[in-house]
């Protein structure tokens, strides 16, 4: 069948004629949602991800002092992290540019905050930058976010409103809904094939 054929067939189906112009793009629709801590664990939690509500920084402290008790940790430069003492624990360090990568190699857990959370998904949305660093959520098998409330939003919908260009604010917006997963083979799922396998997502 020729190319003409098969544009014919199509712009039938749609009910156009030849030379008429496309309808004008509707009106951007942008849906309203109440940020809601109950549905984003659960979201959380469908995708095998862990939660924790803490109380207070200290008690989100205490909450990864159990995790990383025993190994190697690297810590974003989120002052998130700082205020709540994680980045002063013995197994948690930070690192300069020019040593990032083979940290995080080494480590077994990084830890991150996150600029916004989205509850409807369960999703972290992260803006790479000198505080929060892109490598240290996407290269130790065990990823921890500690994220205040007061940064979680309803949707994209609602994020998109806030920051409608991203690329004015950084060369990278990273958007994690879960442990990372595939199943590009035999339709398999299988965990922590292009990121962590596990993942923790602290709320204060």
């Amino acid at each position: 069948m020729s190319r003409d054929a098969i544009l014919t067939r199509v712009r039938t189906a749609l009910g156009r004629t030849p030379g008429q112009l496309p309808p004008s793009l509707p009106s951007v629709y942008l849906r309203p949602s109440q940020p809601n801590l109950a549905t984003f664990f659960a979201c959380i939690e469908r995708l095998n991800g862990k939660t924790y509500n803490a109380e207070s920084e200290a008690d989100a402290c205490r909450y990864v002092a159990s995790l990383v008790k025993g190994k190697r940790a690297i810590a974003s430069n989120s002052t998130v992290l700082e205020a709540c003492g994680i980045t002063g624990l013995d197994e948690v360090t930070t690192a300069a540019p020019g040593s990032l990568r083979s940290l995080c190699a080494e480590c077994d857990i990084g830890i991150t905050s996150a600029d916004y959370a989205l509850a409807d998904t369960g999703t972290l949305v992260m803006f790479s930058s000198q505080q929060e660093a892109r490598m240290i959520s996407l290269l130790p098998p065990l990823h921890v976010a500690v994220v205040p409330q007061s940064r979680m939003l309803g949707n994209l919908d609602e994020l998109l409103s806030r920051v409608s260009h991203p690329a004015d604010k950084t060369s990278a917006m990273v958007m994690i809904t879960g442990p990372s997963r595939t199943g590009d083979i035999e339709q398999i799922l299988v965990r922590g094939v292009h990121g962590p396998g596990e993942m923790h997502v602290v709320v204060i």
